[in-house]
């Protein structure tokens, strides 16, 4: 049987298949609100109709300060809930989960406003951030929990805290990046507290599956290496994290040279470095290159990203091609299965 229809328990959550909607940010909220708008529940229900097993929401924003741009969904207010929960109603009834991912921009904001990160460096040309007082980083711990409780209101199944990609939380994680002479800077410990203590600050608040995505590779020689992540995974996974989402970059402006499948390596050593649940992303297009990456144990789970906004069918595919069975709804019988 193909792995990648094979259904996949983690804690709390149980998905039908290992097929994930990888989040991405469609910048298309309107007024600056945050809120979901007729663009979000089609592209998001078209891909629960064509039978991802789980939907993740794009990075959505802690505070209004943490957006990447005025356009960015957000999860910083109740105002935010009544239309996440009428999504997440739509995405159940194809019977598959949805998680959120829960962000903060950091130095890559680019709103007009003062921006926040852990130390005053930006990035590449942006603007200069205010590097945090502890008070600033207390109430942005806090805003993570804040969120998680709304989260839990609106019967989310995962929550995936967002710590790659340049973002607030990967910059504390490195070096490059964090230049902090107090608790949360300097040695490795320190720069993971501030990820220690918002994974604290949710778990208080939500008992569901728990996921972190981290760039496993800054693609710089002073920045983080592919075993400094193992080693912070390890540290996740005491605190209680469930999986590892594996992605790489965007902490610093390199030349990354991507192929089909350039970040499995990043999961699959930290899932066997850190004995943790993983996911691979990044130009997996082709259901035979998924099903060997779960058959040779190099992840549990296969987040697809671009291919899904190329063929919201996709998993109608790989299903013909690995041969097998896929159910799809049953208004679109006559042309799956006709």
């Amino acid at each position: 049987m193909a792995k990648l229809f094979t259904p996949f328990t983690l804690h709390r959550l149980n998905l039908k298949n290992r097929i994930v909607m990888a989040p991405m940010c469609m910048y298309s909220c309107m007024n600056e609100d945050g809120i979901l708008t007729d663009f979000h529940y089609t592209h998001y229900t078209s891909r629960a109709a064509g039978q991802a097993g789980l939907i993740m929401l794009e990075a959505s924003a802690v505070t209004p300060q943490g957006r990447i741009s005025s356009r960015d969904l957000g999860i910083w207010s109740d105002g935010h809930i009544e239309g996440m929960n009428r999504l997440v109603e739509q995405i159940h009834s194809y019977d598959a989960k949805i998680g959120i991912q829960l962000a903060h921009a950091g130095r890559k904001s680019t709103l007009n406003s003062p921006i926040i990160a852990p130390s005053a460096i930006p990035y590449e040309n942006m603007q200069i951030p205010q590097e945090m007082s502890k008070n600033q980083i207390k109430e942005t711990i806090e805003a993570f929990g804040a969120a998680a409780r709304r989260v839990k209101r609106v019967g989310f199944d995962v929550i995936e805290i967002h710590a790659a990609h340049g973002y607030l939380i990967n910059q504390f994680l490195s070096p490059l990046s964090n230049h902090r002479t107090d608790e949360y800077g300097g040695h490795a410990d320190n720069r993971y507290r501030f990820l220690g203590e918002i994974i604290d600050a949710v778990r208080a608040i939500w008992d569901g599956a728990l996921f972190v995505r981290i760039s496993a590779n800054e693609y710089h020689p002073d920045g983080n290496q592919l075993e400094d992540y193992v080693y912070f995974a390890t540290k996740m996974k005491q605190q209680g994290i469930h999986l590892i989402d594996c992605s790489s970059g965007g902490l610093v402006a390199a030349e990354i040279d991507a192929y089909p499948g350039y970040q499995v390596p990043l999961s699959e050593k930290i899932k066997h470095g850190a004995q943790i649940a993983t996911a691979a992303v990044g130009l997996i297009t082709e259901s035979v290159h998924a099903e060997e990456i779960l058959k040779n144990e190099r992840a549990d789970l296969i987040f697809l990203a671009r291919e899904l906004l190329r063929d919201p069918y996709w998993p109608r595919r790989a299903a013909l091609e690995l041969g097998f069975d896929l159910q799809g709804p049953k208004q679109y019988d006559r042309g799956w299965r006709g």
